[in-house]
């Protein structure tokens, strides 16, 4: 599909969750992550993280019945949540947090 990976990190939370960052030669990027086997999700970055709950919600999307998944988690300079699909495939809504200066 053209994508070549971009970079990788390992490890990440309770789940030893691993996310590759992959990019094309237009400079688009596509994340996807894997939790020690348990499941494997794309991650999009929004702009507009409450809108793009909104949006998926309206369109058949709903959060994970598991208590803990179904959590928005904030960082400070992030925050991300996952949604289902209608089909049970797994997206994670993420957004940078922007400083103002």
């Amino acid at each position: 599909m053209g994508f070549e990976r971009h970079h990788k990190k390992e490890g990440i939370g309770e789940n030893k969750t691993t996310d590759v960052r992959m990019k094309d030669a237009n400079g688009f990027y596509v994340d996807v992550a894997r939790g020690e086997g348990e499941y494997t999700m794309i991650r999009i970055n929004v702009d507009d993280f409450g809108e793009a709950i909104e949006f998926l919600l309206a369109h058949g999307f709903r959060k994970p019945k598991h208590e803990q998944a179904s959590k928005t988690v904030d960082t400070g300079s992030s925050k991300f949540t996952i949604m289902v699909g209608p089909s049970g495939y797994l997206l994670e809504i993420s957004q940078h947090i922007k400083k103002k200066d």
